[in-house]
């Protein structure tokens, strides 16, 4: 399969292209991971998340959002004393405080997928020139999400981080037009055109 333009260095990278980027989401526990990495991956790479994504996943009990809930300062030493964890203190806490926040959004929506899709009445956006190579660090959406994710209490999800899970979890389809991926998505997802949008 033909790709985007990502430098693939990695067979992973490459898999995660092309099986997960950008496909849309709509189960809870597979969104809270791709949100959480997004958390892990602040300041660092994302081949680096990949990586490690099998040692996050037993730190955090495959990230099952209402076991975290119920981590106390046991489980953040448990976690910081994993072999090849990244011993990050704050990104472990915000990762709990942010189980915590998810839960009330479900709370009060009946699904955390349900409300985040519902920014765009349930349909990938495809932005005017982002699929020839356009693509914005952060725009009006994301903007709008990482304000509303904020007032929940949500940590370590400014715009920029939003975006980035806009894309990887099929809200925005950034794919390249010639891309198969690009077309995969369109084909067999609702999608809504948009003219760019307050992008940065």
């Amino acid at each position: 399969m033909s790709s985007c333009d990502w430098g693939f260095t990695f067979e992973a990278m490459r898999v995660y292209h092309d099986t997960e980027w950008g496909v849309p989401v709509h189960n809870d526990r597979t969104m809270f991971e791709h949100l959480m990495m997004e958390v892990m991956q602040c300041g660092l790479s994302w081949s680096l998340m990949l990586k490690k994504r099998n040692i996050f996943r037993e730190c955090f009990d495959g990230f099952d959002y209402d076991r975290i809930a119920e981590y106390t300062e046991a489980d953040v030493d448990r976690i910081l004393n994993t072999v090849g964890m990244i011993r990050s203190r704050r990104k472990i806490e915000a990762v709990i405080n942010n189980a915590r926040c998810f839960q009330r959004i479900r709370k009060e929506h009946g699904s955390f997928c349900s409300w985040l899709w519902a920014h765009t009445d349930g349909k990938t956006v495809l932005y005017t020139e982002h699929e020839n190579g356009h693509i914005p660090a952060s725009n009006g959406l994301s903007d709008e999400i990482a304000k509303e994710l904020k007032s929940y209490g949500f940590k370590y999800l400014g715009t920029v981080t939003v975006y980035s899970h806009l894309q990887a979890c099929g809200i925005v389809n950034d794919h390249g037009k010639d891309c198969p991926c690009y077309r995969q998505i369109n084909e067999h997802n609702p999608t809504v055109r948009k003219r760019r949008y307050l992008e940065k």
